[in-house]
């Protein structure tokens, strides 16, 4: 009765000694004003792509204004949504095909190492290493020849191509982290290795597939090298269709703000439905 009477005056005096600490209450409010000066931009781009194009660069800036859609239905206009649409299917389906070559790929080097299984690693590493601009000349010749310029399939390969080892490496580390003994116990009762994978290790990293096709969501999603010097009009991405709300007649700040939103939203839609195995899967093996 003694020790369980005293433990929460004990965690009650803990807390408020931690709640009269003057230096960790000037250091959560110092985090808050971090937080809030990296946030701020953003915020400011939201609230410019609600202005009129005549209050979006007025010094002093309008902090009080009417909120119109106007915006976001010039950019419509101007047609965004075929870029849109561009960078929908290139994300998801460069996604979907490296989750599909990844993951085969992973298994066979962590829980069914091969031969070499080193070098295999080093090679897919490689591959990051020669920066892009050095490859867009012989690419862009190979990509004419064959007739795929401006092509949105085109831009698939590439994505692929240019997120494949880093979800392999991503993903063997998840398959480290199950153990062996789970595909023994499945073998032992009878189930055939891909039954095995399927309903007994999948589910187990699921969190750490889900973190790997976020980033592969992200980096093609954002993607602009490829796309701005091998599409023109029919392939083109979004990245590249923001730059056309600079042009040279000016600067237009509300219409580009409300072309960053849109553009923004739906990979800030796809990590909040996938925030809860996204945190797991970036911390998947960190706490043993």
């Amino acid at each position: 009765m003694t020790a369980t009477s005293t433990a929460p005056a004990t965690a009650g005096t803990v807390v408020a000694r931690r709640n009269r600490d003057p230096k960790g209450g000037a250091l959560t409010a110092l985090t808050w004003i971090i937080a809030v000066g990296f946030f701020f931009p953003v915020l400011w781009m939201v609230l410019t792509a609600f202005k009129q194009e005549s209050q979006a660069a007025t010094k002093p800036p309008t902090f009080f204004f009417v909120p119109t859609l106007d915006q976001f239905r010039a950019v419509f206009d101007a047609g965004i949504g075929t870029p849109l649409l561009n960078s929908v299917f290139a994300t998801v389906v460069s996604t979907l095909l490296v989750l599909m070559l990844g993951i085969p790929a992973a298994f066979a080097l962590s829980l069914r190492p091969v031969r070499k299984t080193q070098d295999a690693l080093f090679f897919f590493i490689s591959t990051k290493m020669l920066p892009i601009v050095a490859a867009i000349i012989p690419l862009y010749v190979i990509v004419g020849r064959i007739g795929m310029l401006d092509n949105i399939w085109t831009l698939v390969i590439l994505y692929t191509a240019m997120n494949l080892p880093i979800a392999v490496w991503m993903m063997r580390s998840f398959f480290l982290e199950v153990p062996g003994e789970l595909l023994e116990a499945a073998s032992m009762d009878g189930a055939s290795l891909w039954t095995s994978v399927r309903e007994v290790i999948l589910p187990i990293i699921s969190p750490g597939i889900a973190a790997t096709a976020l980033i592969c969501v992200i980096f093609s999603w954002n993607e602009f090298f490829f796309a701005v010097n091998l599409t023109a009009v029919n392939a083109q991405t979004t990245p590249v269709a923001l730059t056309g709300f600079m042009s040279g007649q000016g600067l237009f700040w509300a219409k580009l703000s409300a072309a960053s939103v849109l553009v923004a939203l739906p990979v800030v839609i796809a990590g909040w439905v996938a925030q809860n195995k996204l945190v797991r899967g970036l911390s998947f093996g960190a706490i043993k």
